[in-house]
């Protein structure tokens, strides 16, 4: 591991001004991006780096999810990608030396029809062959994990079983990016904020620098790692991504006494809910169908999200709603991330994780960085590469991953 900088006494992090060249740039500070340069420092000694954020770190998706953390998808892919970042995920507040609140309370997914039964017992044994844990529970084992949920036959959606994941939970979304961002100034690392990144230096087809508003930075190794906005930044580097941003939005409550044990996912009537340590009920729903960069959404997708809610937790019935939040999501054509190299030299990008992103934090941010330092893709993003929306070999994770995300 690189040399460690001296820790500062009055504040997590220093706020530098941009240098004139680094050895590599990392494009967005949230969660992945921190992670990329984390890894980047740690794994590949390459601490001349800088992390370039337009607002402030962490203030986009980052501090506007819902914090669930699983890996029980369908496909090889997915499933290695998502269960290394769960691996990682349980050794990072003592690799970080910093308690983020990682909760590994268990996900459930329920099933209300023949269909979910069916392809919910075909995502749990494809779990166990990766080595995922996962289980399918009945009705009445579904209720002695989460007491508070409506397993009664005569609702307009019964709960027929769901699959359980109990390494599966939840983790403070916002200290989980002061950890990283922590430990990447340590390391010499530089967090640049208030600096947007408006064009790209090419000398050919491959990038020498990243235009700023606080000027322009000499580099030859660029990692975009901005989420929703990651369209608008290939398009600067003149070429297209085959994504989509909408709006997604989540919801709290005001705080109650513990009542919900574990985390609680629901396709078909489309909500998912926990409850944070504070004690607010955390809630989400699907993305707003609409193409967007709003940070909102639309009001009938709260109004459904709640029905749902009400229907599977009648104790909720009177609970009330604190506040309300959109984050952009972006979104590819087979709902899985787009990780690795782009047809500009040394620019690398990684994108479409749609409404999964956070509980991929620190396995995206190992395998961009390895793709960053060494120029060739991990094995675990290898298969999400760039190339395969021409050659045809999409990894089509949308239905098996419950609410895709």
């Amino acid at each position: 591991m690189a040399d460690l900088l001296p820790e500062h006494p009055d504040f997590l992090w220093r706020n530098p001004d941009p240098k004139p060249s680094y050895d590599a740039v990392v494009v967005g500070g949230g969660g992945h991006g921190l992670a990329t340069a984390y890894y980047l420092a740690k794994n590949h000694g390459l601490t001349n780096v800088a992390v370039l954020e337009k607002g402030w770190l962490a203030g986009g998706n980052m501090a506007r999810n819902t914090t669930i953390i699983r890996s029980n998808y369908l496909w090889d892919e997915s499933a290695a990608i998502y269960e290394r970042a769960l691996k990682l995920w349980e050794g990072l507040p003592e690799e970080l030396d910093y308690d983020f609140l990682f909760s590994q309370r268990g996900v459930l997914n329920l099933a209300h029809t023949l269909s979910d039964v069916r392809e919910s017992v075909r995502r749990v044994e494809a779990n166990k062959l990766n080595g995922v844990d996962a289980e399918w529970l009945s009705p009445e084992e579904v209720a002695k994990v989460c007491p508070i949920v409506n397993v009664f036959p005569n609702v307009r959606y019964p709960v027929l079983g769901a699959t359980y994941q109990p390494r599966a939970g939840i983790a403070k979304h916002d200290h989980v990016a002061w950890a990283f961002a922590r430990a990447c100034d340590r390391m010499g690392v530089d967090l640049i904020q208030n600096c947007q990144v408006t064009g790209f230096a090419k000398d050919g087809d491959r990038v020498v620098g990243v235009e700023t508003t606080r000027g322009r930075i000499a580099t030859g190794t660029v990692g975009l790692a901005a989420a929703g906005h990651s369209s608008v930044l290939a398009e600067l580097a003149g070429f297209r991504l085959p994504i989509q941003s909408h709006p997604l939005q989540a919801l709290v409550s005001e705080l109650y006494e513990p009542v919900h044990p574990t985390v609680v996912m629901s396709n078909h009537v489309h909500v998912y809910v926990s409850q944070a340590h504070k004690g607010e009920l955390v809630m989400g729903a699907g993305v707003d169908s609409y193409n967007g960069y709003g940070q909102r959404g639309s009001f009938h997708v709260i109004e459904h999200q709640m029905a749902a809610a009400v229907e599977l937790f009648p104790i909720f019935a009177r609970a009330h709603v604190l506040r309300t939040w959109g984050g952009i999501v972006d979104v590819t054509m087979d709902a899985s991330p787009i990780i690795g190299r782009t047809p500009v030299e040394g620019l690398y990008v990684n994108c479409g994780w749609g409404t999964g992103g956070f509980k991929a934090t620190p396995a995206a941010g190992w395998a961009l960085a390895h793709t960053m330092a060494t120029g060739e893709p991990h094995e675990l993003n290898r298969p999400f590469a760039l190339d395969r929306f021409v050659t045809g070999a999409l990894i089509d994770e949308h239905g098996a991953a419950a609410v895709a995300h």
